[in-house]
């Protein structure tokens, strides 16, 4: 072999190992159910050749329990505004500063000072959106802007409700359905939550997290649950409609962000910027159908969520929304009692 090809040879070696230690990056996400676009996912990995698993969680409370018994192997979690100065607060989140990243220019200037996170130090916008009733109209006809649907619910729908199994979204409608406040210490108000909600949960049929296939298939006729996946659900049947309580609603936010103990930080910093790339934004919101917060997105959304009843609030019900503040440690666990006698 000649000198020539020697080092041909060697380089040549140097390229394919080289490629192969590039293929074998990771990237671990822990995210919220059904709410992640394959689409996005398999871009992300070609763009930047690293292999992605996505696992799922169903609630802000069972992610916050997992990442604090340790040992799970992720590197990005997606929690909801009022539970990321909790995440924060106990040192679970790398400090990852997406507000100097190149595409943080793209961030609508509303998600950027937010009180769950000044200037973004630690988060990205995902998604944000509402929990509202979804009904189907060949089983009820009455009024469905109430969340009396599932908390005094009409003799038509006894047995065939489901609710989302997120305790604060459900504490805060009922809190306000009985004319409380949220993050409210009234312990004679919190006992006519509890006993409303006691009373209440044998009419439901479940507290399920599968709405997109059941509630259009008609194994649910409502639901209380959040605006996009019920979006989804009209889609496959025009039967579905969505309200807003106008006893007042919970709005949330997800955002991306970085474990303190994460094992690929950088792979996770660029998915972070990758997100706020309005085309990458929108590919997110097209599969779960929830606004996004990234300027220009909007441009690429697919035509079904354009005038989206679900994802434009009706004048008369805009100030019955409300971002969910942090409540006192104190207040949390008042609420988490609530929740466990509620699902025992």
């Amino acid at each position: 072999m000649t000198l020539k090809s020697t080092t041909l040879a060697a380089a040549l070696a140097l390229l394919v190992s080289a490629g192969a230690a590039c293929a074998e990056g990771q990237l671990n996400i822990y995210n919220w159910g059904d709410y992640t676009s394959p689409e996005l996912i398999k871009k992300f990995e070609e763009t930047h050749k690293v292999k992605v698993t996505v696992t799922d969680y169903d609630s802000n409370d069972t992610a916050l329990a997992k990442i604090r018994a340790g040992g799970h192997g992720f590197d990005i979690v997606v929690p909801s505004a009022n539970y990321i100065p909790i995440w924060v607060k106990e040192g679970l989140l790398l400090e990852a500063r997406p507000d100097q990243m190149p595409n943080f220019k793209n961030v609508d200037e509303r998600w950027v000072n937010v009180p769950w996170d000044p200037g973004r130090h630690y988060s990205v916008p995902w998604q944000w959106g509402l929990s509202g009733i979804g009904i189907n109209k060949k089983v009820y006809s009455g009024d469905i802007n109430t969340s009396a649907i599932f908390l005094d619910p009409p003799k038509e729908l006894v047995g065939k409700i489901n609710v989302e199994p997120e305790m604060n979204d459900v504490l805060f409608a009922t809190i306000r359905y009985l004319g409380g406040e949220w993050c409210t210490t009234d312990k004679a108000l919190l006992k006519q939550v509890r006993d409303k909600l006691l009373e209440a949960k044998p009419k439901w049929l479940a507290m399920d997290y599968s709405v997109t296939e059941k509630l259009p298939s008609g194994d649910y006729a409502a639901v209380y649950y959040w605006n996009g996946a019920i979006l989804r659900a009209r889609l496959k049947n025009p039967d579905v409609a969505f309200g807003y309580p106008k006893e007042g609603y919970p709005l949330f936010m997800d955002s991306v962000t970085i474990l303190k103990d994460a094992k690929n930080v950088e792979n996770a910093k660029a998915f972070m910027n990758f997100i706020m790339e309005p085309e990458n934004a929108a590919m997110i919101s097209a599969f779960a159908k929830y606004a996004n917060g990234i300027k220009g997105s909007e441009a690429f959304y697919p035509a079904d969520m354009k005038g989206a009843p679900e994802l434009n609030v009706p004048a008369e019900f805009v100030k019955a929304g409300q971002f969910l503040e942090t409540c006192s440690p104190e207040v949390s666990q008042l609420y988490a009692r609530i929740w466990t006698d509620i699902n025992k």
